[in-house]
């Protein structure tokens, strides 16, 4: 299962992003978990696999947690790996100190000595459990351990492109702060270009469609969508004609010289999503606060997506209810 709080295991995510798209990363936190975190570590109840975010790295879920590394050391003797072969991963914690982080001949001697202690047979290359350990606000946590797979990057060379489409990083964070938990969603983008977001919900699994107005692209969205070996239906229609209800939507305005649109069709679009949709995430290059309202949607949260530290170019993720 991928989001699920209902066994309270306690899971530890470590981050990882650039300057630039901590507030992006902030707001994703936010839709999965509920709170964010500025010191890239995050400890929740709930479980979120994390090659779904492009900001995730690790995750342990937690089996034992001690103040003492001696006590945690004895803790791992009572594991029963049921003759399971494993392995013990040291994991970075970059929130603390420089003072506080251990070198790299420390952390092999923390893995050597769990390892010790693990009874059961050590597997360097394929073992049957893996397992992570660290140091975090004060405590010493072991347990199951996974690490993210970039999935984002297989993404970012296509057979079509536009150059002013999200990157795969943004546009992943956008799918994942849309459609946190996929189950029973049914999501659309109804302006979607290129398919830049369609191919990252479709690849976590989010039941998505997408639409746009221009006949020129659909067959461009549909090889991008197969060039991945995903299925996504894909439809020829303008966001004013789309009749079906869907949970949530995304909307990226179109911002260049060549799809230059005035307050009134932003408003339209806008209102045309509220009609079909109870929940919208807005990409925006330009201030549109009045227009959201207008439209008869709430903002409830957002972020602000840098292309780099210049903040010469900046979009906005808005969400909407």
């Amino acid at each position: 299962m991928e989001f699920t709080n209902q066994d309270l295991s306690t899971y530890v995510y470590m981050y990882s992003y650039p300057e630039e798209e901590r507030s992006l990363c902030a707001l994703e936190m936010r839709s999965f978990f509920g709170k964010d975190t500025d010191n890239k570590v995050l400890e929740s109840f709930v479980e979120v696999d994390p090659s779904r975010s492009p900001f995730m790295k690790e995750r342990i879920r937690v089996i034992f947690e001690e103040e003492n590394f001696q006590d945690l050391l004895k803790q791992t003797e009572t594991l029963d790996l049921e003759g399971a072969t494993f392995k013990v991963n040291y994991v970075k914690n970059r929130a603390l100190a420089k003072a506080e982080k251990e070198g790299f001949k420390r952390r092999r001697i923390v893995e050597k000595e769990i390892g010790l202690h693990v009874y059961g047979e050590a597997d360097l290359d394929h073992a049957d459990r893996l397992f992570g350990v660290t140091n975090v606000n004060g405590r010493w946590v072991f347990g199951d351990y996974t690490k993210s797979e970039p999935v984002w990057l297989q993404h970012q060379k296509k057979p079509h492109e536009y150059s002013t489409a999200l990157g795969t990083r943004v546009a992943r964070a956008v799918a994942n702060i849309a459609i946190p938990i996929p189950h029973d969603i049914k999501a659309i983008d109804p302006c979607c270009g290129i398919g830049t977001v369609l191919v990252e919900a479709l690849s976590m699994g989010i039941d998505i469609v997408g639409s746009d107005r221009n006949r020129l692209i659909i067959n461009g969205v549909r090889e991008n969508i197969e060039h991945f070996n995903l299925e996504g239906e894909v439809n020829l229609a303008d966001i004013r004609d789309i009749t079906n209800h869907y949970d949530v939507a995304i909307i990226d305005l179109p911002y260049n010289l060549c799809s230059v649109i005035s307050d009134e069709e932003q408003l339209e679009m806008l209102q045309s999503a509220r009609r079909f949709a109870d929940k919208l995430v807005v990409v925006t290059v330009e201030p549109i606060d009045e227009v959201i309202e207008a439209a008869g949607f709430s903002i409830t949260d957002r972020a602000v997506a840098k292309k780099d530290l210049s903040g010469l170019f900046t979009r906005e993720v808005i969400v909407c209810e």
